[in-house]
C-alpha cells in the first residue's frame, strides 16, 4: 500500500438543536478522527434506553459508511421512586455507543445528514453536522485489499477491521494488571491498589471474577469509582481501561507482603468481517476469554523503635479538638466530655484516649461516632469519643493534660499534639445523688462509737506445739510453693512453645472477631462483617494449624486438615465459607445468601473443628 500524506480533520458544526428536555432518551453525537487512510469516525451516544436497536449511519455527499457498528452498551443507570416507603416505579436504563467509519472521496466542507436509532421501540435522531476533509484524497486499493491488510496488521482500538475474529487476542492486547501507588510504606500507612483491566476490544459490562486477587496481611477499604471506561496511552498505544476494583489497604505487618494474582472471565467483543465490492461489514462475535492478573508486591517498613509512651498505633496526619459541654456544670445532672480527632490515615482504627476524670465523677464507657470517606490515597474524616460524666460534688475539679501521639509518614516521625488540661467548675444542682455517691457517704458513716465499760479481758496461756494446726502452718506453705513452683515451670515451658502458645489462643481470638462480625452483621454492613469473618477464619486455620502467614493458602489448609483427620466433607465445608467470603467481600454486588447464615456456618465449621481437634489430642493421650 503506497504512503499518503493528508490529513481529515473533523470539525462539528450542529446546525439542528437537540432534543427536547422532556424526552427521557436522546441520540447525540460523541465525537470523531481521523483513522488515516482516507477513513474519518463518528460516534453517537444514544442514552436513557432500556433497549437499543441498530442505527442508521447519516448519508454523507462525498464519502461512504464502510462500517457501522452495532449498539455497543458502555453505561447503566436505575432509579428508584419511594412513596410511604413503598416502592412504586423501579426503571433502569443504559448508554450505548454507535461507532461508524466513513472512507472520504473528497476534500472540503462535507455534511452530514440525520442520524437515526431505535430506543425502546421508537426512533430517536441526531441532528445533522458537517466535516471537513483536507488533504489529498487518493484513490487506494480495493475494500477486500485492504481489509486483507488491515486484519493482518496489529490490533488498533479505533479500527474494528483489525479486531477480526480469526486473530487470537494476545496478552498485549487485553490484559489485567495490578496496580500499587507505592512500592514501600510504613505498616498502617495507607497505600492504593488498583486492579485495573487494559483492552483494544471493546467489552461487554458482566465480568466475572473467578479468583479474587488475596489480600492477606492489610486491613481493607473500598473506593467505589468503579466501572467508568476511560481511554489510555501504553507504550504508544491506545487501550480502553476500566477499574474493576479499587481500595485503600493498611498493612498490619512489616516486610514484603505480595498480593497473589487474580482471574477473570471477560467478554470481549471481536469482528466477523463480510467483504462486498464496495464495502465491507463487520459483525460484533463475542469470545470468552479467561483472563489471569499479575502478582504485586509492596514492601512495609516497620514503625521506628523505640515507640513513644501514649502512642497506640494512629498512622498519618490528624488534629485534635476537646469540648465539654454544658458550660455550666451542676451536681447530679449529666454531661459530656467530648474528644474529636480530625485527619487522614487509619482514623477509623484509632483506640479511645484514657482520659482521666476526677473520683468525684461518675463516669461511663466512652462512645465513638466515625464518620469517614475514602478519598484520593486514604481515609479522610473524623472519630468522636463521647464520655459521660455526672458531678457528684460543688467546687472546682480538673481533667489532666494528654498527649495524642501519632506516627506521620510524611515526616518518618512520631508527633505529639498536646490536650491542654481542664479546669471545670461545678454548682449545686437539682437531683438525687448516684449510688456511687451514697457508697462514698456511708465509707464516712460506717464506723462504730467506741466501746464504753469492762472489756472482761483476761491473759490465757496454751501450747499449740503439740497440736495438729501448728505443724499445718508450715505443711501447707510448703505444699503451695512447690504447686507454684510446679505451675510456674510449665507455664515457662508452654510459652517456650510457639506453635503450642498458637494453638491454645487460635479459637479464643477466633470468638473475639466473630462477636465484632456479629455487630457488623446487626448494622447491615456487609463489606465489614464479611472481612471480618474472612480474618477470623483465616487466623483461626493458621493459628489452630500452625502456618506461618507466609505459607497460609487453601491447599496448605486442605493438606494439614486431612492430615489432623479432619473428614473431606468437613474439610469441603471449610474452603467453601473462605471462597464465599472472599467472593461477597470483594463482589458484593453478585454475593448471595445472607449474613446470618454465613455467621452460623463460620461458627459451626470452628465449632467442629475444635471438636475434631480435641479428639486427635485424646487419641494421643
Amino acid at each position: 500500500m503506497n504512503k499518503r500524506s493528508y490529513h481529515i480533520v473533523v470539525a462539528l458544526l450542529l446546525y439542528l438543536t437537540a432534543s427536547l428536555p422532556g424526552v427521557a432518551q436522546s441520540l447525540r453525537y460523541a465525537g470523531g478522527g481521523s483513522m488515516g487512510d482516507n477513513k474519518f469516525q463518528l460516534v453517537y451516544e444514544l442514552t436513557g434506553a432500556r433497549s437499543a436497536g441498530g442505527i442508521v449511519p447519516p448519508a454523507i455527499d462525498g464519502a461512504k459508511c464502510i462500517y457501522a457498528s452495532g449498539a455497543e452498551k458502555i453505561g447503566e443507570s436505575s432509579s428508584v421512586v419511594v412513596v410511604n416507603r413503598k416502592v412504586v416505579e423501579n426503571t433502569s436504563s443504559g448508554t450505548y455507543r454507535y461507532t461508524l467509519t466513513y472512507k472520504a472521496e473528497k476534500t472540503g466542507r462535507l455534511k452530514v445528514g440525520v442520524a437515526q436509532a431505535t430506543a425502546n421501540g421508537h426512533k430517536v435522531t441526531a441532528p445533522g453536522l458537517t466535516v471537513v476533509v483536507s488533504g489529498h484524497v487518493q484513490r487506494g486499493p480495493s475494500i477486500a485489499q485492504q481489509v486483507a491488510a488491515m486484519s493482518g496488521g496489529p490490533v488498533n482500538m479505533a479500527d474494528p477491521f483489525t479486531q477480526t475474529a480469526n486473530k487470537p487476542i494476545s496478552n498485549k492486547d487485553l490484559y489485567v494488571r495490578i496496580e500499587m501507588s507505592k512500592p514501600k510504606v510504613y505498616e498502617q500507612q495507607a497505600v492504593v491498589c488498583t486492579i485495573k483491566l487494559y483492552t483494544k476490544f471493546p467489552i461487554r459490562p458482566e465480568i466475572i471474577p473467578l479468583k479474587q486477587p488475596s489480600f492477606t496481611g492489610f486491613l481493607i477499604e473500598e473506593i467505589q469509582n468503579v466501572g467508568q471506561v476511560n481511554i489510555e496511552n501504553v507504550g504508544g498505544q491506545n487501550y480502553y481501561t476500566a477499574v474493576l476494583k479499587k481500595c485503600i489497604l493498611y498493612p498490619q505487618q512489616s516486610g514484603t507482603l505480595t498480593i497473589n494474582s487474580g482471574e477473570f472471565d471477560i467478554t470481549p467483543v471481536q469482528r466477523d468481517v463480510y467483504v462486498g465490492l464496495n464495502s465491507a461489514i463487520a459483525v460484533p462475535h463475542d469470545t470468552k476469554l479467561r483472563v489471569k492478573s499479575n502478582s504485586a508486591s509492596v514492601h512495609i517498613l516497620p514503625l521506628p523503635n523505640p515507640r513513644p509512651a501514649g502512642f497506640t498505633g494512629a498512622v498519618g496526619s490528624f488534629s485534635v479538638k476537646t469540648q465539654v459541654s454544658p458550660a455550666q456544670l451542676k451536681t447530679f445532672q449529666p454531661a459530656t466530655f467530648t474528644y474529636v480527632v480530625t485527619g487522614s490515615g487509619n482514623i477509623k482504627y484509632i483506640k479511645a484516649p484514657d482520659v482521666k476524670f476526677p473520683k468525684e465523677f461518675d463516669t461511663y464507657d466512652p462512645q465513638n461516632k466515625i464518620n469517614t470517606s475514602a478519598e484520593g490515597n486514604d481515609v479522610r474524616g473524623t472519630v468522636t469519643f463521647t464520655y459521660q460524666f455526672i458531678p457528684q460534688y460543688v467546687g472546682k475539679f480538673k481533667i489532666p493534660a494528654s498527649d495524642f501521639v501519632y506516627f506521620n509518614p510524611g515526616t518518618g516521625r512520631y508527633e505529639t499534639i498536646h490536650v491542654p488540661e481542664l479546669t471545670l467548675d461545678v454548682a449545686k444542682g437539682a437531683g438525687k445523688p448516684s449510688s456511687h455517691y451514697k457508697k462514698m457517704q456511708d465509707m464516712m458513716t460506717d464506723i462504730n462509737a467506741l466501746h464504753k465499760g469492762d472489756l472482761n479481758v483476761s491473759r490465757q496461756h496454751s501450747y499449740y506445739i503439740a497440736q495438729p494446726g501448728y505443724w499445718l502452718w508450715f505443711l501447707v506453705p510448703a505444699l503451695l510453693l512447690a504447686a507454684v513452683v510446679v505451675y510456674c515451670r510449665k507455664l515457662l515451658r508452654e510459652r517456650a512453645d510457639v506453635k503450642l502458645m498458637r494453638t491454645k489462643r487460635a479459637s479464643k481470638l477466633a470468638q473475639k472477631r466473630l462477636k465484632r462480625a456479629k455487630k457488623y452483621m446487626a448494622a447491615s454492613d456487609a463489606n465489614a462483617f464479611y472481612a471480618e469473618v474472612l480474618n477470623a477464619t483465616w487466623g483461626y486455620l493458621g493459628d489452630k494449624l500452625t502456618i506461618p502467614v507466609s505459607e497460609l493458602s487453601k491447599d496448605n489448609i486442605d493438606s494439614e486438615l486431612e492430615k489432623y483427620g479432619v473428614d473431606a466433607d468437613l474439610r469441603t465445608a471449610t474452603l467453601e465459607l473462605l471462597d464465599k467470603c472472599e467472593f461477597a467481600q470483594y463482589a458484593p454486588q453478585l454475593a448471595s445468601g445472607d449474613l446470618k447464615t454465613v455467621f452460623d456456618q463460620a461458627a459451626s465449621l470452628m465449632d467442629r473443628l475444635e471438636s475434631v481437634k480435641r479428639k486427635k489430642n485424646i487419641a494421643q493421650s
